[in-house]
């Protein structure tokens, strides 16, 4: 068993694995480039679920032939007792909106301590179904929504409703049946907050195990809601899907601003997560045994990579273009290990020089699904305490030195120069949700969030260099008398040194900031897959595509859902390979 003492000396140098430096793993664009992994948080709760052995099943059960109504699912983990419930109503296809304005969905759900008894659920009832504009209490720890996908829903329902199965591509082309569009939780309008979620229920003490759990019980609530409404549709020739394509249907999730400020206010937090995948990859790197097998599945993993990245629909530009460039770094690590590999560092090395950002990072992914006796024990370390500690007694020489050791990348950058502060990042009074605004055209820059750490860096180095000159021998303490404002920044300072990883480095007041690096950083740590951009702001993905079903809780698990495949290609290895040589013309 791995302990924090042998974490702590591994990430502190004390020993020789290679981890990454810090100016590599850190930068913004290779942080938006990363993929799922074996600690990505759906991964490591469907792990937990298969392995615990939770008993979930329906306890209320109030739809009509159309699935419309209440459905309560009980769910009894080694720790505690939950319900899961779930409002489905009618909506107009004029009133199905995505967007964070949207007033109206298709279902709303909530995840709760305990039983929900008849009392209880009408207070829910009143609350849940208006979101924002509802307010419920400490037993929610968990509060959704999600509309139908208008291509699949009917799709599906119409052909189980006539005794046939689902094309599997036309799944494919969309990848669920229905798509989140916010997932809340940590205190938000009078839930639980995390602090009392991790202490209270430890089978939800995880980082966002909670808000995983609530998506992964949609999907099997989407699925049982078509069939039902199928059933009833024409009982005498209905059908169920079958199991395998069942496990292909995922949960859509539309995903904007209101989740990259997350990764700038909780900065130990993400430092915590960086660090656990690091230290996986270092592992790997020292302690991967690297026999024939291992060669195999290797190799077996690049072709599932490829053929997954195919798979990927999408019209974006951009992200096509990244799709077609994965493709041609997979081929190029596939041609690489043509030889029998002694160790892992070389292609690591080579994907470097050679290979896209996606490319190095998937590879890192590839590796870390070789070897889940290295990796899966450091899925309970990616926790962190989030305080950040003033040290008075830092002399302020130091404290110049730290800025320059670890924040170099900060003082690089020419904050004077054109387009380098054009951006500013705020909350809109109507749904809190955070904006951005062009400096240059709109007014409000007065009431920016805090999110330009980069500058606020610059800002304090140049005000420290002054008081420096005057104040020498003086020490932290004696500099916040004097500066008073600079004690926030001077505490993430001071607290960031601590950490192997540290701040992300970017400028993210830059005109020509991607906020959609950010969106992709944290969507990987959750194990999202086919990333399909509808512009620079927000994007759609897919959650739990190939996962296992509630009905396979309690039998053998081989978490083998990783990069999913449509269920005729995911059956064999030859398949997989054949179709990965015929398709060399991406």
């Amino acid at each position: 068993m791995i302990t924090s003492a042998y974490i702590h000396a591994s990430l502190r140098g004390d020993n020789t694995l290679p981890l990454r430096p810090v100016s590599q793993v850190m930068d913004l664009e290779r942080l938006g480039a990363m993929h799922q992994s074996r600690l990505s948080f759906m991964r490591s709760l469907i792990r937990k679920i298969m392995r615990e052995r939770w008993q979930i099943a329906l306890s209320r059960f109030e739809l009509d032939q159309d699935g419309y109504g209440t459905v309560i699912y009980q769910v009894k983990a080694p720790h505690g007792l939950f319900s899961f419930v779930l409002f489905s109503t009618h909506l107009s296809p004029e009133a199905r909106n995505d967007r964070v304005i949207a007033e109206q969905w298709d279902l709303t759900m909530a995840l709760v301590a305990g039983e929900i008894d008849d009392h209880y659920l009408e207070t829910l009832r009143q609350n849940v179904p208006r979101q924002e504009a509802g307010r419920v209490d400490a037993r929610v720890f968990v509060l959704s929504r999600a509309n139908r996908s208008v291509r699949n829903f009917d799709y599906v329902v119409n052909t189980l409703a006539a005794g046939q199965q689902p094309d599997v591509q036309k799944i494919a082309d969309v990848g669920y049946l229905y798509r989140t569009t916010a997932v809340y939780g940590s205190g938000k309008l009078g839930m639980a907050d995390w602090e009392k979620v991790q202490s209270r229920w430890p089978d939800f003490a995880r980082p966002f195990s909670a808000e995983m759990f609530v998506c992964f019980m949609l999907r099997d609530f989407s699925l049982f809601q078509a069939e039902h409404i199928a059933r009833h549709r024409s009982p005498e020739t209905f059908t169920t899907m079958d199991s395998d394509i069942k496990r292909y249907v995922g949960i859509g999730n539309s995903t904007g601003l209101g989740m990259a400020p997350f990764l700038i206010h909780h900065p130990l937090l993400i430092n915590q997560w960086i660090e656990m995948r690091e230290l996986a990859l270092a592992r790997v790197r020292v302690l991967g045994n690297i026999d024939a097998q291992v060669q195999r599945k290797f190799r077996e993993l690049l072709d599932r990579c490829m053929l997954h990245t195919r798979q990927i629909v999408t019209e974006d530009v951009w992200q096509g273009a990244n799709n077609k460039q994965v493709i041609k770094d997979l081929k190029g690590l596939y041609q690489q290990v043509g030889d029998p590999v002694d160790n892992w560092d070389a292609l690591i090395h080579w994907s470097e020089q050679h290979c896209s950002l996606q490319g190095q990072e998937l590879l890192v992914s590839v590796l870390l699904e070789l070897y889940p006796e290295l990796v899966d024990e450091l899925e309970d370390y990616c926790s962190a305490e989030e305080f950040l500690d003033l040290d008075p007694l830092m002399p302020v020489q130091t404290l110049k030195a730290v800025i320059e050791e670890r924040y170099d990348w900060a003082l690089k950058f020419d904050f004077r120069a054109e387009g380098a502060r054009d951006i500013f990042w705020y909350r809109s009074e109507e749904k809190m949700e955070p904006r951005l605004g062009n400096a240059l055209e709109e007014k409000g820059k007065e009431k920016q969030m805090a999110l330009g750490v980069g500058y606020a860096v610059r800002k304090c180095y140049d005000q420290l260099i002054g008081y420096i000159a005057e104040f020498p021998d003086h020490n932290t303490a004696r500099l916040m008398v004097a500066q008073p404002k600079l004690r926030g920044i001077v505490r993430r300072i001071q607290s960031m040194n601590r950490c192997l990883y540290g701040d992300i480095q970017a400028n993210l007041l830059h005109r020509d900031i991607l906020p959609m690096h950010l969106l992709r950083a944290k969507l990987a740590f959750f194990g999202v897959s086919k990333f399909d951009p509808r512009s620079r702001l927000w994007v759609r993905n897919t959650m739990y595509q190939g996962a296992p079903l509630l009905e396979d809780i309690g039998k053998a698990f081989n978490d083998n859902w990783f990069m999913p495949l449509t269920p005729q290609q995911a059956t064999g290895v030859i398949k997989v390979t054949e179709a990965t040589e015929e398709g060399a013309a991406l």
